[in-house]
C-alpha cells in the first residue's frame, strides 16, 4: 500500500502537465517472437511507383547494412540513396531510399529499417528473398509491427484500435473519428479517469492502516454507512507524505471526483452506439410500396447499378445491401421488396423479410410515388410504417424516417399542395436528380446524430469500450453501497482495473489476438 501512496506522491511532485516521452511504459505483454527480426511490404500490392519494405527487432541494422554493403548505416531518421544488392550473389537489385531508426525512437520501439524501392513485383520480390537470406530474420505476421509497438509501450491498446479503424476508414467522419483516437484522446480521458480512482483508493487504504491505531473506522461508518464525506482529524499521522497526500486530497474532494466520474461514465455509455456505428456503418433501409422508386434511389445513393429497376412490380424480391458513404458517414443501404399483399410464396417472403429490416433500421427512407399519393398502397404505407415511426416508443424515442416523394417530375408544375395530412417530407426525382442536394442534407444530419460527431470528444467504438465502462460504474455502485472500508477500497481496485484493461494494461490473449489480426501482414 505505502509503495502505492508513495507512487501518487511522486507524480504530485512531477506536476500534471509532465511531458510525454518517445518510450512509455511498456504494456506488460511480450509479443510472440519478440525476440527475432521481421520484416515484410508494408506498402499495398500491386504495381506502384514506390513500395516500402520495413525490418523491425535486433537484426535490423546488419539487414540494412548486408543489402547496402560495403556502405554504413545511414544516420538515423535521415533518407539515403543507397544501392541494393543481394548480400548472397552480390546482384544489384534496386536503387532505393533507406531509412535507419534504432530503437527505442520508432514505431516498434525496436530498431527498424525501411527500404523504399520502385513499386515493380519483381523489384518488391528481389528485396523480400534477400532480406530472406539474412540470417536472424523472418516474414513478419499480421499485424506483428504494431503489436510490437504495443508491447513496448509505444501505442496503448485504444491508439492500437484507432490505428486499424485508421487503415480501414473509408468516410471523413471514419477518418475524423480514429484519427482522434490513434492520437489518445479516448486513452488519455481512461487514464486520467484511472487516476482519480487510484487517488481514491490511496485514500481509502490510508484511513483502513490508521483505523487500527486511532479507532476510525467505526466513526467513519457512522458518517451514513459510506466511505464518502469522511472527516478526521489527520494531523499526527506518519509518514508524512500519508499527511500531504491526505491534505491535498481531503475525502469531500474524493466525493466530488468520484461523483464527477459516474456522471460522465453515464454520459458515455448513453450514446445509443454512435461510435459502433460510426466504425461500422449505420443501417439505412429504404422501404415503400411497388413501384416507388426504391431501386432507383438506392442506385442514386450508392452511385452503381445495385438493383434491377423496372416498370414491372415486385421485381425486388429480396434485400439487397451495399455500403456507402452519404454525406461523408458510413452506410449500408438496403433495398426491399415493395410492401404489399404477396402475390406469391417467394414475394410474400421478400415482404417478410422486408418488415423485419424496418423494425432493425436505424434510419428509414420511406419512399412514395408523389404522383400516385392516393392509391391504396401509398395510404396504407402511410398508415401502417410511416406514423407509426413518428410515435414515440415507450422508452420516450422514435425511429428516424425520412419520407421522400419521389417522381416529382410527374406533378404539375407549381403543384405544392399533395396531399393535406402528409407528415414532412423531401421531393425527389431519380430520373433528373432534382431535389438530391436537399436530401442528402437531410441524411447528414440524420446520421451525424446516429453516429456521432467525432470532434465532440472521444466515441465508444467498439463493444469492449462498453462493457468496461459499464464494469466501472456497477463498481463505483458497489463502492457507494458499502458498509466495510475493505470493501469499499476493493470496489475502486475493481473499478480501476475495468479502465486498465480497456487501455490494455493485463489485456487476455484472445482479445489481443482478436484486435491484432484485423491488420494486414506489413503493420
Amino acid at each position: 500500500m505505502w509503495r502505492g501512496l508513495w507512487t501518487l506522491v511522486s507524480r504530485a511532485a512531477r506536476g500534471p502537465h509532465s511531458p510525454r516521452l518517445c518510450t512509455r511504459q511498456g504494456s506488460g505483454y511480450r509479443a510472440p517472437g519478440s525476440g527475432a527480426t521481421i520484416f515484410a511490404l508494408s506498402s499495398g500490392q500491386g504495381r506502384c511507383g514506390i513500395a516500402v519494405i520495413r525490418t523491425s527487432g535486433p537484426a535490423s541494422g546488419h539487414a540494412l547494412q548486408s543489402l547496402t554493403a560495403p556502405r554504413d548505416l545511414p544516420p538515423a531518421r535521415k533518407a539515403c540513396l543507397r544501392l541494393l544488392s543481394d548480400p548472397r550473389s552480390g546482384e544489384p537489385l534496386d536503387r532505393a531510399l533507406v531509412l535507419w531508426f534504432p530503437g527505442p525512437q520508432s514505431f516498434t520501439g525496436e530498431d527498424c529499417a525501411e527500404f523504399h524501392v520502385h513499386g515493380g513485383p519483381a523489384v518488391v520480390s528481389g528485396v523480400l528473398q534477400a532480406l530472406g537470406s539474412v540470417p536472424g530474420l523472418r516474414p513478419a505476421e499480421a499485424g506483428e509491427f504494431t503489436r510490437r509497438a504495443f508491447a513496448h509501450g509505444k501505442l496503448s491498446l485504444t491508439e492500437v484500435e484507432g490505428l486499424a479503424d485508421l487503415i480501414h476508414a473509408e468516410t471523413e467522419a471514419q477518418r475524423r473519428q480514429a484519427l482522434r483516437q490513434l492520437d489518445g484522446e479516448l486513452g488519455d480521458l481512461c487514464r486520467g479517469w484511472a487516476e482519480t480512482l487510484t487517488k481514491a483508493l490511496a485514500h481509502v487504504e490510508a484511513y483502513i492502516d490508521f483505523s487500527e491505531d486511532d479507532n476510525l473506522e467505526e466513526g467513519v461508518l457512522d458518517q451514513g454507512g459510506s466511505p464518502w464525506g469522511w472527516e478526521v482529524e489527520t494531523s499526527g499521522i506518519q509518514p508524512p507524505q500519508v499527511l500531504l497526500l491526505s491534505l491535498s486530497f481531503p475525502p469531500s474532494t474524493a466525493d466530488s471526483e468520484v461523483r464527477k466520474l459516474e456522471v460522465a461514465l453515464g454520459v458515455h455509455l448513453r450514446d445509443a452506439r454512435r461510435g459502433q456505428r460510426l466504425r461500422s456503418g449505420a443501417h439505412v433501409v429504404v422501404a415503400g410500396p411497388p413501384n416507388a422508386g426504391k431501386s432507383s434511389l438506392v442506385n442514386l445513393l450508392s452511385r452503381k447499378p445495385v438493383s434491377i429497376v423496372s416498370p414491372e412490380p415486385g421485381t425486388t424480391r429480396d434485400v439487397l445491401e451495399t455500403p456507402v458513404d452519404l454525406a461523408g458517414f458510413p452506410a449500408l443501404l438496403s433495398d426491399t421488396a415493395g410492401l404489399r399483399e404477396g402475390v406469391g410464396p417467394v414475394e410474400q417472403e421478400g415482404v417478410r423479410r422486408a418488415q423485419k429490416r424496418l423494425e432493425q433500421a436505424d434510419l428509414i427512407l420511406a419512399v412514395l410515388d408523389a404522383s400516385d399519393l392516393a392509391s391504396p398502397a401509398s395510404c396504407n404505407f402511410l398508415d401502417t410504417v410511416v406514423i407509426p415511426a413518428g410515435a414515440r416508443n415507450p422508452n420516450g424515442s422514435r425511429q428516424r424516417l425520412l419520407l421522400v416523394l419521389n417522381k416529382s417530375d410527374l406533378l404539375p408544375a407549381g403543384r405544392s399542395d399533395l396531399h393535406p395530412d402528409l407528415p414532412s417530407h423531401l421531393l425527389l426525382s431519380c430520373l433528373t436528380g432534382e431535389g438530391l442536394d436537399g436530401l442528402l442534407e437531410a441524411l447528414k444530419k440524420e446520421l451525424a446524430a446516429l453516429c456521432g460527431d467525432p470532434s465532440t470528444g472521444p466515441l465508444l467504438t467498439r463493444s469492449r469500450h462498453q462493457h468496461h465502462l459499464r464494469g466501472c460504474l456497477d463498481a463505483l455502485g458497489q463502492y457507494k453501497q458499502a458498509k466495510d472500508l475493505a470493501l469499499a477500497a476493493e470496489a475502486l481496485r475493481v473499478a480501476r482495473g475495468h479502465l486498465s484493461h480497456l487501455t490494455g494494461g493485463g489485456g487476455t490473449e484472445e482479445i489481443l489476438d482478436i484486435i491484432f489480426r484485423d491488420f494486414c501482414v506489413g503493420k
